[in-house]
């Protein structure tokens, strides 16, 4: 368990029990724990048991119904899961995981006093996140930018001496295709691409970097994106030049 955890990056959660009673040494954090639900969750097994309700089990042939504590699931619109927990340190503790249209989020309580407090500050969180935020399609946004300025700027980035004078540009990795954002924050989206570099001597590889598009929140950077060459260039040889002569000549 301690192993996984820092396999998923987790800095304040350490196990030393596995079943989750208290112990000094035994702790994690509320957003550590989103974290190991979200891992979870891509468990296809592990999804399928905590967004399952009641389940009919035999012991010793007889058939038995099993419940499932979660008391948002069933009751609350897109919930799907996760755990609930309870120690005498952590107190009443619930993790809820929700999809609604596509929008799907982690909430944790931890620290509760009672199920009633705890199922109170979760539905809490939970509305609050879906009537404040939007999800907000960045990677159109950006792709629509570079397009633009593509069409614009790509023939100003010159290769001196390249058999071709022009170098097709892409963009490189996203940190984000589709983010959430505050309604009221989404007018404050901007996208601008800088430190470009226009001119480069042959050869030139592929993937080598010519500026950088960055996405701000605001003031926050948000992404930080590299602007590449999508192509190798080679440099003009003796022959090239011999055809650029007899085609001016002629």
């Amino acid at each position: 368990m301690n192993k996984k955890a820092e396999q998923l990056g987790l800095k304040n959660t350490h196990f030393v029990t596995p079943h989750g009673l208290d112990e000094e040494e035994h702790y994690t954090t509320a957003y550590e724990l989103g974290i190991i639900a979200d891992y979870a969750l891509n468990i296809e097994k592990i999804s399928e048991i905590v967004k399952t309700k009641s389940y009919q089990v035999m012991i010793n042939n007889n058939s038995k119904t099993i419940t499932n504590t979660n008391e948002l699931l069933g009751y609350l619109d897109g919930v799907n899961g996760v755990k609930t927990g309870f120690t005498n340190g952590a107190g009443r503790c619930l993790v809820t995981s929700v999809n609604r249209n596509g929008f799907n989020i982690i909430t944790v309580v931890l620290g509760a006093d009672t199920k009633k407090i705890r199922t109170k500050d979760s539905i809490k969180l939970i509305e609050y996140i879906y009537s404040n935020y939007e999800l907000v399609d960045l990677k159109k946004l950006i792709s629509e930018e570079f397009d633009y300025w593509n069409k614009i700027n790509k023939k100003r980035v010159y290769i001196y001496k390249g058999k071709k004078q022009n170098v097709d540009i892409k963009l490189g990795e996203y940190k984000y295709n589709i983010y959430p954002v505050k309604k009221e924050e989404i007018k404050d989206i901007n996208i601008e691409i800088q430190e470009v570099q226009t001119y480069f001597e042959a050869p030139i590889y592929k993937n080598t970097q010519i500026g950088i598009l960055k996405l701000k929140i605001k003031e926050t950077e948000l992404m930080n994106i590299q602007l590449l060459t999508n192509e190798d260039i080679k440099r003009k040889d003796t022959k090239d030049y011999f055809v650029e002569l007899i085609r001016d000549f002629i």
